[in-house]
């Protein structure tokens, strides 16, 4: 249990190496067919870790599960003790853990190694519509979809980021043909003031105009319709105005993403006009291959398990009586151009719950047409609501949907109230950039910290707060790590000595640091942001009980402070390195 393996895999964790160690003992004390068995190492609170492999092969081997764990510690040495009726109680040499620190501390990724090298993973995040605002519905996509990515990249994936945005379909033509009736409706980002978000909120207005024109006035309906199949058509004047609307709405969503600290860009953009070309080639193939069949003039496709209340069959429309297309149609040919153009790996669709069965229909097309094989992995990654004050469903005074800025806005200025609350230091233009860090960082953290598949509360005072499980107090762990080394102009100097021992505090914290780089390959396996919140909570913690137990600054020798500061920045890089793989900032002072 004392080798410490740097390679271009990264550093290989301490659990793994004591899982070797039991291995190599299983193979010298029990017959071939059990020494590779699953060592069954685990964390513990009776030592640094268990392992009741003794329990788990014993019948099989015809041992007594006690005397196998006698022979297994017998084999292994160094501090091992069995408990119970067979239990191994392993804890790993201060010396290993110290080296192990020292490895972390002085690689550029902290031990973590590119265990997704070679997968092209697409997600599919945030998908606002055009002209329309960005409201609370966009948040939970928009913030687990980023999240997700920067993880992913971080483990070597290439990653293609997909933004599947609203901007095509029969709302449009009711759109154009009321910019063509009033010009004066026009209004251009360009004219904003830098910074400003007012654009989708005039779109929106424009939107809600042209709806009630078209439901007043059967002529001006009458005219959409058409205008639609210029649309369709390709007719240049009626795309020209198109243009502009997406062009506008992008520009709008950008200030958004920016403000939220999200990697999304109009490069990323594939809307739902972007399939459009290959629609009727898709329901031709799904015709012809005989998946889909006619029902009442539409092309569908059933499945045995999917009915509806009445118990009749509830179909996949490909094809519309009419001849048209719907969103279904749309998302059969996304599949399809991500699979065979794209050649991705691995295909993420981090959209709300309620969609789960749609997708359900779409992905069992997919398979049944062939495009989707058992070289690629799809996913729905589903998530929960936000939910507003008493956990009912997130509506303004007037029942309508609130949008996103004005949480942002609240977020940042409740974290402002907070830091200012404060003895503080920061210069005016620092607490504004520290509050919108914090606030926005307040915001992630709250929606990433629950599991993605449950609703939860805004409580924007309770996301702010310097104490509990929120990201301010993340960030304020990290700020407290900066101050101290900035305290220590050697910080970067001297090297870890690993026959000091350990004191209880220094080993749980290093432990700690030890497994970042295994819950970053839970997050990409298990797609659950909240795995990484929950070990930087508990590495925070950690942090304070250590800084609280063992001094820093006033160690009691040089060699015992230098390994300290080792802690010191390992922790402070990992907390750094983790907030950011969630899109957090982190202030160097709050």
């Amino acid at each position: 249990m004392d080798d410490v393996d740097g390679s271009a895999v990264g550093v290989r964790g301490l659990q793994e190496l004591t899982a070797d160690a039991v291995t190599r003992a299983m193979r010298a004390v029990l017959p071939a067919e059990f020494a590779d068995a699953d060592p069954l190492v685990r964390r513990s609170d009776h030592a640094d870790f268990q392992s009741n492999v003794s329990l788990s092969l014993a019948k099989r081997a015809g041992r007594k599960p006690r005397e196998l764990a006698d022979q297994l510690a017998a084999e292994l040495g160094g501090p091992v003790e069995v408990s119970g009726p067979g239990f191994l109680n392993l804890t790993v040499p201060d010396e290993t853990v110290w080296r192990q620190v020292a490895a972390r501390v002085a690689d550029d990724r902290l031990g973590v190694g590119n265990s997704q090298l070679g997968r092209r993973t697409v997600i599919d995040y945030s998908a606002p519509n055009i002209a329309k605002e960005m409201h609370v519905g966009h948040l939970r996509t928009t913030i687990i979809g980023d999240a997700l990515a920067r993880v992913l990249d971080h483990l070597g994936a290439e990653v293609v980021r997909q933004n599947h945005l609203g901007d095509w379909g029969t709302q449009f033509g009711m759109l154009i043909e009321y910019l063509r009736a009033h010009p004066e409706a026009r209004w251009r980002a360009a004219d904003l003031p830098e910074g400003d978000t007012g654009t989708t909120s005039a779109l929106d207005g424009l939107y809600k105009l042209a709806r009630a024109e078209f439901d007043a006035d059967p002529g001006f309906a009458d005219r959409a319709r058409r205008r639609v199949v210029a649309l369709q058509s390709g007719d240049e004047p009626t795309l020209a105005l198109w243009r502009e609307l997406v062009g506008e709405s992008e520009k709008a969503f950008q200030v958004i993403y920016d403000y939220l600290g999200v990697l999304l860009t109009p490069d990323d953009s594939a809307g739902e006009s972007t399939y459009n070309r290959y629609l009727d080639e898709v329901s031709e193939e799904i015709e012809r291959a005989g998946v889909g069949r006619d029902s009442q003039g539409a092309l569908c496709v059933f499945f045995d398990d999917v009915t509806g209340p009445d118990g009749n069959p509830v179909p996949l429309i490909v094809r519309k009586s009419d001849g048209g297309y719907g969103y279904g149609t749309t998302d059969l040919a996304t599949i399809r151009y991500r699979i065979q153009e794209l050649k991705a790996h691995r295909i993420l669709y981090v959209v709300g719950a309620p969609q789960a069965l749609h997708f359900r229909m779409v992905f069992d097309t997919a398979r049944r047409m062939g495009w989707l094989t058992e070289d690629v992995e799809v996913v729905h990654v589903a998530f929960g609501n936000v939910l507003g004050p008493g956990g009912k469903m997130f509506k303004t005074r007037s029942g309508g949907t609130v949008r996103l800025v004005e949480l942002l806005d609240e977020a940042v200025a409740k974290a402002r109230a907070e830091i200012e609350s404060k003895p503080h230091t920061l210069l005016p233009g620092e607490l504004e950039t520290v509050a919108r860090q914090a606030g926005i960082g307040a915001v992630k953290y709250a929606d990433l910290s629950t599991s993605r598949t449950k609703d939860y509360t805004f409580d924007a005072d309770r996301m702010v707060s310097f104490n509990g499980n929120t990201g301010v107090y993340l960030q304020y762990a990290h700020t407290r790590i900066r101050s101290i080394l900035r305290k220590l102009p050697e910080a970067g100097a001297g090297q870890v000595d690993p026959s000091l021992p350990l004191h209880p505090a220094e080993r749980a914290l290093a432990l700690l640091t030890d497994e970042f780089a295994g819950t970053l390959a839970e997050v990409a396996d298990t797609l659950e942001p909240h795995r990484l919140c929950g070990y930087l909570f508990a590495l925070a913690k950690a942090f304070t009980d250590f800084y609280e137990a063992c001094p820093v600054l006033r160690a009691e020798s040089e060699a015992v402070r230098a390994n300290r500061v080792a802690l010191c920045r390992l922790t402070g890089a990992t907390l750094a390195s983790g907030l950011g793989l969630l899109g957090i900032e982190t202030p160097e002072r709050m």
